[in-house]
């Protein structure tokens, strides 16, 4: 793990008893740039700031960054109200893939957010294999079927259950890290 990893892992773990996870703006771009710059501010100059370079990982290409800020108000439009819609969202939001570095992991604790917020709920990920998840977030772009499966399963209401947050974010990191 990447000196980078290890301090941003840090301050992941930190949110769950910082002040400033309140303040966040559940299910907004903002709210995503805050948890971003939380993660990554000092570590990366362009913490917290929406790209304007394209990038693609292996043969995907993400959304045109010269399009990026339509598609991000669009995205933040989709409603919240049930676990499809939010599931929908989230696969939205990776394939707009806001910054340059650090999506995943800014995106997994904004999805925790909004389930907490709109279904009291939330992805206990120490419950998800990292080989399924990520070969589901590939597909998830033509079908998300597959990730809906694979995370409702693995739903819990321990909302407020530090130790699930705490395995939570391990299991973030460790999705990072290559095989």
């Amino acid at each position: 793990m990447s000196d980078v990893d290890k301090v941003s892992e840090g301050r992941a773990k930190a949110l769950f008893d910082s002040a400033e996870l309140s303040g966040f703006e559940v299910g907004t771009v903002v709210g995503l740039r805050q948890i971003h710059k939380y993660l990554f501010g000092g570590l990366y100059d362009f913490a917290g700031e929406i790209r304007t370079q394209n990038i693609a990982k292996g043969n995907f290409r993400f959304a045109n960054s010269l399009y990026l800020g339509d598609t991000l108000a669009k995205i933040e439009e989709m409603p919240e109200n049930a676990f499809e819609e939010i599931i929908v969202k989230y696969v939205e939001m990776n394939i707009a893939h806001p910054f340059l570095e650090g999506n995943g992991r800014s995106m997994r604790i904004w999805l925790d957010l909004i389930l907490k917020r709109s279904l009291r709920k939330c992805v206990d990920w120490s419950l998800v294999n990292k080989a399924g998840y990520l070969s589901s977030m590939e597909r998830s772009p033509v079908n998300d079927l597959e990730l809906r499966t694979l995370l409702s399963a693995a739903l819990t209401d321990k909302i407020d259950d530090r130790e699930v947050f705490m395995k939570g974010v391990e299991q973030s990191y460790y999705y990072e890290v290559e095989a």
